[in-house]
């Protein structure tokens, strides 16, 4: 009995650690070996079409309003520092994004980053997480066009009556049926072709720009022309002092939302290894420098106490007579959130397809159009939610979980490169159908291994049986160098272990502490655990610069692309930053967002984690890889 005790309680211990081992498998970096069945997306777009992709996204119309109500309570002259700040927090996470994209370039984006890095269970619910994101994003985006367009018409009388907002009394719920229209028009044209939604994209994007090109430009006119009143303030540059423009720099950071957009893409670009680093570099500096400019003339238009919060922009032009700007600046807001409605929808079909890929989500979502070579299953599906949520649900009060999602995958995507650079992934998964030529190569490979270690040992008890002086009287220095080198060889094989290991344990420490630390800053009462938090943070920082990152790093996934600089230190400044604006959030927005991840655990333990592409899975060592392959290549022909 008590045999049949421990047989049963070891059979529980092998699932639990076979589950275990499920949660964090890792699936290979897709390259020339990964063969896709079926057909593949249309590799159209440059360097150029990324980059309006990528400011389209981030240029939503929230800068419009942005800028009075940042300005007002929190910056007074300072905006333009606030958003500088905040563009380079988030250069941070772009320079981390770009180096992932061009070692990888996949449809997913964070996704497909945390599932070779990390593992399955965080690349699910970063998944899952950017799932709700676009959804709600591309909702509350829509839901904001129509009252737009009635501003600019002159007022909701002038719009169409089937466009018009109405009120069902029954159920006490406003339909916007302009909102629906356009995600739905927004789907199709994302169905014609990616190279054609780029184009329209582009157009829509470059009248947004010249938009702001026209705020810029007769806004600084007209401030040259008054004398810039809006910084002739006997008060100081800083009103409300550094913590006001912190704190203007951690709104108007989520301003900057939206480059990671351009990664969504990756898998369509003609040149990744080129185009997508200089795409999200391109996105980021054009709209730090809009904002910045932007935010210079209209604070210096109007001092920032006397900005409308509504519509600071057209009141500044209004209080200096020009009245009529008001339609270019309401013009310039309906082609932005036009422009970011288009950049929600599009990473989204691509998203789900990886996922299907992988086999945590049904294959329906995965099928790839022969004629316009998009995923338009997935395209459509996501495209009729978005229009079901945007006709009758008002999601802005769900605004807050778009930040969650991004935010989420912002600080994985850096816990991701700590890891390629310390502790790469050492071995890569294979299909069990090649069993047979994987036990052939790495038998041939031991005996290989076995021979020359005799040989190396043979050579060694030869020279130690020569005598240690020559004829000439000279001493031999063969011996020890032999000795010397042998001692040397088994160093280098447990060097690496060793660092690998300190390297895992000071990453996780590292996040560990950052977690802690900006859990006690969102409490104020809670001093001492944030001093704990800090201590574990530094020191596991200080451990992770001193060591040497791993040699692996240079033939992992596609090389010759860009490199983020200063690891660990910009990484861990970008996991740092995005962790506390997450712990930042609202309570209530955390408690919704439980909920939806909730849901995600569940549909993964009933589906994703059984049918999983990597259940059945045989991983071998990356040494071994090449061998495998030219083997199963020959037995083919």
């Amino acid at each position: 009995m008590i045999v049949s005790m421990q047989d049963k309680g070891e059979a529980l211990l092998s699932k639990c650690s076979k589950g275990f081992k499920s949660l964090v498998r890792r699936k290979q970096v897709d390259s020339v070996h990964v063969r896709r069945e079926g057909h593949q997306l249309a590799r159209k777009l440059t360097a150029l079409d990324l980059t309006a992709i990528g400011v389209g996204t981030t240029i939503g119309a929230g800068v419009y309003v942005l800028v009075g109500t940042v300005a007002r309570e929190h910056t007074g002259p300072a905006l333009t520092v606030s958003f500088l700040i905040a563009g380079l927090a988030a250069a941070l996470s772009a320079f981390c994004y770009a180096e992932l994209a061009s070692r990888c370039p996949s449809a997913g984006s964070a996704y497909h980053y945390a599932y070779i890095c990390i593992g399955e269970s965080v690349a699910w619910l970063i998944g899952w997480s950017l799932i709700l994101e676009y959804t709600i994003g591309g909702a509350a985006i829509a839901r904001g066009i129509s009252p737009n367009i009635a501003l600019f018409l002159g007022g909701e009388g002038n719009l169409p009556a089937f466009l018009v907002r109405h009120t069902i009394p029954q159920l006490g719920v406003v339909v916007d049926p302009c909102a629906a229209i356009l995600v739905l028009i927004v789907t199709f044209l994302l169905c014609a072709g990616i190279k054609e939604s780029s184009l329209v994209q582009t157009i829509v994007t470059t009248a947004n720009v010249c938009a702001m090109l026209f705020i810029i430009v007769a806004g600084g006119y007209l401030a040259c022309k008054t004398g810039w009143v809006g910084y002739e303030l006997h008060g100081r540059f800083f009103p409300f002092g550094l913590n006001g423009m912190l704190a203007g720099s951690a709104i108007v950071f989520f301003s900057y939302i939206g480059f990671d957009a351009v990664t969504g893409a990756a898998e369509e670009t003609k040149r990744p290894l080129r185009d997508l680093p200089l795409g999200i570099g391109m996105t980021l500096t054009l709209c730090c420098i809009l904002y910045m400019l932007v935010s210079v003339v209209i604070v210096g238009l109007v001092p920032y106490y006397a900005l409308n919060p509504d519509t600071p922009i057209s009141s500044a032009f209004s209080a200096n007579g020009m009245q009529w700007a008001a339609y270019i600046v309401t013009a310039g807001a309906v082609t932005a959130l036009c422009a970011s409605l288009m950049g929600s929808l599009l990473p989204q079909p691509r998203l789900l397809m990886a996922m299907a890929r992988d086999g945590l989500l049904p294959a329906f979502f995965s099928d790839i159009s022969t004629r316009t070579q998009v995923p338009v299953k997935s395209t459509v599906t996501t495209g009729m939610l978005a229009a079901v949520l945007a006709f009758f649900m008002d999601v802005s009060e769900l605004s807050g979980m778009v930040s969650v999602g991004t935010l989420l995958a912002f600080t994985v995507v850096a816990i991701s490169i700590l890891i390629l650079r310390y502790a790469p992934p050492e071995e890569v998964p294979l299909p069990s159908s090649l069993q047979q030529f994987i036990d052939s190569v790495r038998k041939q490979l031991d005996d290989d291994s076995q021979s020359m270690e005799r040989k190396e040992f043979n050579d060694a008890d030869i020279v130690e049986q020569r005598p240690s002086q020559s004829e000439y009287g000279e001493a031999s220095i063969q011996y020890p160098l032999i000795e010397k080198q042998f001692c040397e060889g088994n160093q280098e094989k447990q060097n690496p272990r060793r660092r690998r290991n300190i390297a895992i344990w000071n990453i996780a420490l590292f996040c560990i502490g950052v977690l802690v630390l900006t859990s006690a800053a969102s409490v104020e009462y809670l001093p001492s655990l944030g001093a704990v938090g800090a201590a574990i943070l530094l020191c596991s920082l200080v451990v992770l610069a001193c060591l040497n990152q791993d040699e692996a790093r240079h033939s992992f996934g596609h090389t010759g692309g860009f490199l983020c600089p200063f690891v660990p230190f910009l990484p861990a400044a970008c996991i740092l930053i995005n962790s506390y604006l997450l712990m930042s959030l609202g309570v209530g927005t955390w408690i919704r967002v439980s909920i939806w991840l909730i849901m995600g655990a569940l549909v993964y333990i009933s589906y994703g984690w059984r049918h999983s592409s990597l259940t059945n899975a045989v991983y071998v060592p990356m040494a071994y890889l090449d061998h495998i392959y030219r083997a199963s290549s020959s037995h083919q022909v």
